[in-house]
């Protein structure tokens, strides 16, 4: 794939939809681009926090460890964003995330995803209003859970 082509992937993204293609150029180009084969781990729980990653293609798993057993919480496709969590508050990695089918991810080292953030604080508000609305989901879910668990007791 060309870096033009990896521009226009990178348009898609609502995180980077705003952001000059020459900077876009700069990202792709800095950036590392990787496929993991169904079943391959992107990144394990409790690993460090290094990079994020953008879904180019595919589709993967993100599970967390429960006392029960892993329990899948998300499923990430195409321009979806992951790993950032890590990153942002300098903690290991909260979940795992597998490829489901063959995925094709552009990974953003630590340093280049800070760098971005302080060049273009539109990034910063659409990683906040992402982080948000997972929050959202997971207070939904909560919800959910506790209503089925008081009603079943």
């Amino acid at each position: 794939m060309s870096l033009n082509e990896e521009v226009e992937l990178l348009r898609r993204v609502p995180l980077f939809a705003k952001i000059d293609p020459s900077k876009l150029k700069l990202l792709a180009f800095t950036s590392q681009r990787l496929t993991y084969k169904p079943g391959d781990v992107l990144f394990r729980q409790g690993d460090p926090g290094d990079a994020a990653f953008v879904i180019i293609g595919g589709e993967a798993e993100v599970m967390v460890d429960t006392p029960s057993g892993p329990l899948t919480v998300a499923h990430l496709k195409q321009n979806d964003f992951v790993g950032e969590i890590a990153i942002l508050c300098d903690v290991p990695r909260t979940a795992t995330v597998t490829a489901s089918s063959e995925v094709t991810t552009l990974r953003i080292e630590k340093d280049l995803f800070f760098r971005l953030i302080n060049d273009f604080p539109q990034i910063a508000v659409e990683i906040m209003r992402v982080l948000a609305q997972r929050l959202e989901r997971t207070t939904a879910d909560l919800r959910a859970l506790s209503a089925r668990t008081k009603g079943s007791a």
